[in-house]
């Protein structure tokens, strides 16, 4: 097995040792520093080691600093690493068996050399059990999408006002209020970076320097047709904002996008376009919404769903590396017929009340 390795000043002289141990036991070993017993700082070598194991170089990694810990943490910050500090073999056993957990941290200080290569031999003769484990791993994989480029809405109003949303009995009226309302939540949300300008405002008492928003050009772009029901509560934040229209269904066969309609506003290419669709499933329409706004010069694209699918958001940002999505709820995932799970249902029907 191909393995890299890795330590701190406080893990080094254990990481001296066991490098040559591994080759030993028949291991190809990548040794990725430090070189010698000079201070230095762990996350450097996690992520190099991390980065190994991440895009192939290493089947596994082994990281050794004074607890493990902080090893542990900066592994982890690598999409596609699952990194365990363990101590005992029988949490290296765990840590495969269960976590399919690919990189190893040991502590330098606190675990005696012939009790790490026994960690070692357990973490890399133990396979993964696959099974009902393969579902939480993936979870686990999924969390790597989270931050930095989707951002969540984590508010108490979002949870209570989703939970209604999601309800079978909740009515059409209240349906769409609920989406008008929670389409505003997300449009603050995104954006929140907007730049401000220094201005001159005179109040019934004085004259101060205030802010507002620096001339940002926005466009809100509903994915037909669920889409629209999202349009007014983002001109209710933004009521300057031009509407474009991109029309889009889905094949019921393939789950296969398909355009039917575009109009966008003349300048769109100078705006910030915030591409609204309730439903985040497969991420097809999202996608291809969002290829085509970037052949018409839009630079700065942002994805607002109210529910979305693991599946969607991995396809949305697979298509495209730089937009940004906003959401109230990563839902579990989808089911055969490409609906996301607990989800609400079909929201353009429900929204529309053609149920």
């Amino acid at each position: 097995m191909k393995i890299a390795i890795g330590s701190d000043h406080a893990g080094f002289e254990q990481k001296a040792a066991l490098a040559p141990w591994l080759a030993e036991e028949g291991h190809e070993v990548l040794d990725f520093g430090p070189a010698n017993e000079d201070r230095v700082d762990y996350p450097d070598y996690a992520y190099r080691v991390a980065m190994a194991v991440a895009d192939g170089r290493a089947e596994r990694g082994v990281l050794v600093c004074g607890t493990g810990l902080g090893m542990a943490m900066g592994a982890n910050k690598v999409p596609g690493v699952r990194a365990a500090a363990v101590q005992t073999p029988e949490f290296a056993e765990l840590a495969r068996a269960h976590n399919d957990a690919n990189v190893l941290c040991l502590s330098g200080r606190f675990v005696d050399l012939d009790v790490n290569e026994e960690l070692c031999r357990v973490f890399l003769s133990t396979p993964f059990e696959g099974g009902r484990h393969e579902g939480r791993v993936a979870k686990l994989d999924r969390g790597c999408l989270v931050e930095p480029r989707v951002r969540v809405v984590n508010h108490p109003l979002v949870a209570h006002k989703l939970s209604i949303l999601r309800s079978e009995d909740t009515p059409t009226k209240l349906f769409r209020e609920l989406v008008r309302e929670l389409a505003l939540f997300l449009g603050y949300e995104a954006t929140r970076d907007f730049p401000l300008e220094d201005v001159q405002v005179t109040t019934p008492l004085e004259t101060f320097t205030a802010q507002r928003v620096a001339g940002k050009k926005v466009a809100v772009v509903p994915i037909l047709r669920a889409g629209l029901g999202m349009v007014d509560g983002l001109l209710m934040l933004i009521p300057s904002a031009k509407v474009g229209h991109i029309g889009m269904y889905r094949d019921h066969e393939t789950h296969e996008p398909h355009e039917y309609y575009c109009k966008l506003p003349e300048d769109v290419d100078q705006r910030t376009c915030l591409v609204v669709d309730p439903m985040l499933a497969t991420g097809g329409s999202a996608a291809m919404a969002i290829g085509y706004l970037r052949e018409q010069g839009v630079q700065d694209v942002r994805l607002l769903s109210i529910v979305a699918a693991p599946e969607g958001l991995e396809a949305v940002m697979a298509a495209d590396p730089a937009v940004r999505i906003f959401t109230c709820s990563i839902d579990r995932g989808l089911n055969d017929d490409a609906y996301i799970l607990p989800g609400l249902g079909d929201a353009g029907d429900r929204i529309f009340g053609t149920l």
